[in-house]
Parts: C-alpha cells; structure tokens; sequence
C-alpha cells in the first residue's frame, strides 16, 4: 500500500510539472522564433487571441516599407519583428508600432526567412554568407560563407544552425562561433529549409530527394526520390515527415525509414511549405489553391481556390489558416481550418514565399509591395 501511495504522488507531482510547463509555454509571451516556429509544423498551439469568432475583425495595425519586395518570412521574437528584404538587408522593428530599432546591409538580396535563439539573429543571403547577428543592435556577430546563395532558412536546434546553399550542401554551424561541424553534399542546390526532430535533420534537395541527416554529424540515416526538385520545407509531426515538390505532389513520408506512407497530386508545382495541425496537412500549390489534406491518409478534406498560385506557406493558429497568394491575387486569407469556409482577406501586394506569422493576436506578412504588414482586431 504504501508502495502504491508512494507511486501515486510522484504521478501527481509529474503531471502537476507537466501541466505546468504547459501552463507556463502558453500563458507567456508567444514567439514565432523561426520558419518553422520551432514545432517543425508551422503552428502556434497557443495563440489565444485571435480565432474563427473574431478573425473577421482584423485590420491593418501598421505597415513597414522596406524599399523593395519581400521574399523573407519574418520572425517575431520578445516584441520584435525580424525579416530580410530584396536589396539586402535584414530589419528589426517593434511589433507594436513598426518602428525601425535597427537594420543590417548584407551583400546581396535576403529571401532567407530569419530564425531568432539567444538573442541572436540567424540568417542567409545572396552573397552566400550565413549571418549571427545581435538581436538587440544588429551588430555582427560571426558570419560564415558557403559555395553559392543561401536562400534556405535557417533551423536552429541544440546550439546548432542548419541551412542550406544553393552549393548543393546542407550545412551544420556552431550557433555561437560559426564554425563548421559538418556538411552533406547533394545533388543540387538546397533552397529547402531544414526541420530538425528528434536528432534528425530533415531537408530537400533540388535533387529531387528528401534527405533525413543526423544532426550531430550529417551522417545519411535514409534519403527518398521525389518526382521532382525539392524546394518546400519538412514538417515533422506525430513520427511523419510531410514535403512537397515539382510536379504536383506532397509527400508523407514515415520519418525513421524514408518509406512512403503517401502521396497526393495537385494541378500544379507545389513550392509552399506543408504546415500541420490536428492531424490535418495545410499546403498551397501553383494551381491557384490551398489544400487541406487527412495527414493519416493524404485524403482531401477541403480546397480553397484563391486567384493567383500560393506560394506561400500557410500558418495554423487557434482553428484558422493563415496564407497569402501570388499575382494578380496579390492578398493574404483567413480561412477555417475545418472547412476551409473565407473568414477574412485583405488585399496587400503580391506575396510570393513570404509567409505569415501569427503571435499574439497579430499577423505578420511580407509583400511585393515593398511592405510588411501587421494585422490585429480593430
């Protein structure tokens, strides 16, 4: 008996510790560190603020112009809102007003998407560098330079950073120096940004192949032949790893053996990156339309027709997509993440692959225009 008492307390105790830690993840404040949001899926579990209820009241809370258009995602990190922009910098504004705290000049247009750790800022550009950045200052920290563009977004995980280059390699650097630990060569250029579960790093290649790497040592654990090139991002979720590619398909993929658990083929090329939710696969494609697919089972559940390709990967936040679409579209959407129903939309410019961001009741996009939007509840 008292062996069985003894047992039920640490029970308690443990799920107590849980729930706590839950608590506490939930009832902070809400990053959206990088690309992926640190989940591997694209999905802020713990917005709160806006939903299907109120989505319909958003409005435009500011607008930043950059001087030129926005292929960067951006990051949203204590109140700051990271992104990179066509003539090469990389901006830091305030979230609640969109106040310029700091910008940095690389040497060649920014589409890297940013990730935020330690208060420092990760990114990569066109003149084939990785930046560490200062997240308060923007001073630069370390910088190390690859064979070719880095558009890939950086993942980073354990005190690493993994990208990719358009050298054909995947890289891993030590966060905190820059130094190289590691680098897998392709086929081709990597524009795919990574996902890292599990001590896997999971990535595309231009290659046509889906590569799963060990992050420690960039040793292949398994790679699996796409019907095309692989420029959309993993999403890791539940021990499966969901991917699009050229010519029309998305891909499930279990995540340990590589083997395919399914497919399904859209209208078109299928360059967005795959958010996942409630086992439901959120994805957009060339053929004007976002897809939500049973992750179990790749069935179609809804599609939703915008008029222009997407791009853009979509965010998942509290029951609603988030995603923008192309030209001459050229507007973001809320849509039900259970029957696809339009909640809201908003014309801004053209929205390539940047994609949004959802933190704290606000809506983070970037645009052809030359702006990043943020949109809260009026």
């Amino acid at each position: 008996m008292k062996r069985i008492s003894i047992l039920v307390l640490i029970l308690c105790v443990c799920f107590v510790s849980v729930a706590w830690g839950e608590q506490q993840a939930c009832t902070a404040y809400t990053p959206w560190a990088q690309f992926h949001k640190l989940n591997m899926r694209r999905w802020n579990r713990c917005e709160k603020v806006l939903g299907v209820n109120n989505v319909g009241r958003l409005g435009l809370k500011w607008s930043y112009s950059a001087g030129s258009q926005l292929d960067s995602s951006p990051a949203v990190v204590s109140g700051v809102v990271f992104f990179g922009s066509f003539f090469g910098n990389v901006y830091a504004l305030k979230a609640k007003t969109g106040g310029l705290l700091w910008s940095y000049t690389t040497g060649g247009y920014v589409d890297s998407s940013p990730a935020v750790a330690n208060g420092v800022v990760y990114v990569g550009s066109e003149d084939h560098n990785v930046y560490a950045l200062n997240a308060s200052t923007g001073a630069k920290l370390w910088n190390y330079t690859t064979g070719g563009i880095v558009d890939s977004s950086p993942a980073v995980a354990n005190g690493v950073v993994y990208v990719g280059s358009e050298d054909n390699n995947v890289y891993a650097l030590n966060a905190r120096t820059g130094a190289k630990l590691w680098n897998y060569t392709t086929g081709f250029g990597v524009y795919s940004s990574p996902a890292v579960a599990n001590g896997v790093v999971y990535v595309g290649s231009g290659d046509n192949n889906v590569y799963a790497l060990k992050a420690s040592t960039g040793a292949l654990l398994w790679s699996y032949a796409t019907s095309s090139g692989v420029d959309s991002s993993p999403a890791v979720a539940n021990g499966v790893v969901y991917v699009g590619s050229f010519l029309y398909n998305v891909y499930a993929l279990n995540a340990s053996t590589g083997a395919l658990l399914w497919s399904y083929t859209t209208g078109s090329d299928v360059t967005s990156s795959p958010a996942v939710a409630n086992g439901v696969v959120y994805v957009g494609s060339w053929d004007d339309n976002l897809y939500a697919l049973n992750a179990s089972t790749g069935a179609l559940l809804w599609s939703y027709a915008t008029g222009a390709p997407v791009l853009s990967s979509p965010a998942i936040a509290n029951g609603v997509v988030y995603v923008g679409s192309d030209y001459p579209d050229d507007k973001v959407y809320a849509l039900n993440a259970k029957t696809g129903a339009l909640l809201w939309s908003y014309t801004t410019g053209t929205v390539e692959y940047s994609s949004p961001a959802v933190s704290n009741g606000v809506v983070y996009l970037g645009s052809y225009d030359h702006n990043l939007y943020a949109f809260g509840l009026k």
